[in-house]
């Protein structure tokens, strides 16, 4: 069953703040519940913070969030906040947070793969991959993907993205790269939460 989310505002007007993010409610588990809000408001406050929230120069915060995956047991979410404190244009910054909503966990990348397997290698080809089949134009020659890289599961895929100008030009937005899951297949943990995904 999909878990229940409530959509929750924090508005100002000076500066002028308007932020939407998720909360869990009606999990069986009341400890997960307060596990992953506790998670959504922490990484939310992280990013907010990063963006100048609480600074004199602020003119303009917003935040909203997307559902990613909410079945089997799985929560894949992206939050997204852009901020505004004058020059050219201003800046965004997005988080994947992924749960196991039984028990509160929140996945890093490697909770994903069998241990001792080289998922970064792996990852990182299957990324230059499609650099190349979208002919992108990087800043830098790709150098692969970090072990904490960011994510999210979508569409029974795994989604690999990257941060404004870490890797193209602000023009192309977030890099965002797909993998289906079954082509992750021989690397995946037999007790890896993507599992359940992808016998569907």
């Amino acid at each position: 069953m999909p878990v229940t989310i409530v959509s929750h505002p924090i508005r100002l007007s000076r500066p002028k703040v308007d932020v939407v993010y998720p909360q869990v409610t009606g999990l069986a588990n009341p400890s997960a519940q307060t596990r992953i809000n506790r998670t959504i408001i922490t990484t939310l406050t992280e990013l907010m913070k990063e963006l100048g929230y609480g600074n004199d120069n602020l003119v303009e915060m917003s935040g909203y969030y997307e559902m990613k995956t909410n079945e089997r047991g799985i929560l894949s979410l992206l939050l997204v906040v852009y901020s505004f404190t004058g020059g050219a244009h201003g800046l965004t910054l997005a988080k994947g947070l992924t749960f196991d909503v039984h028990t509160g966990r929140m996945f890093r990348l490697k909770d994903l793969f069998a241990p001792g397997t080289d998922y970064t290698a792996l990852l990182s080809a299957k990324v230059e991959e499609l650099i190349k089949e979208w002919n992108l134009d990087l800043l830098e020659p790709f150098k692969g993907i970090s072990p904490e890289q960011d994510f999210y599961i979508a569409d029974h895929s795994l989604t690999l993205f990257f941060q404004l100008y870490e890797i193209t030009a602000y023009v192309y937005g977030f890099p965002y790269f797909p993998i289906p899951l079954r082509s992750l297949e021989s690397i995946i943990g037999d007790d890896s939460p993507v599992e359940k995904l992808i016998a569907f």
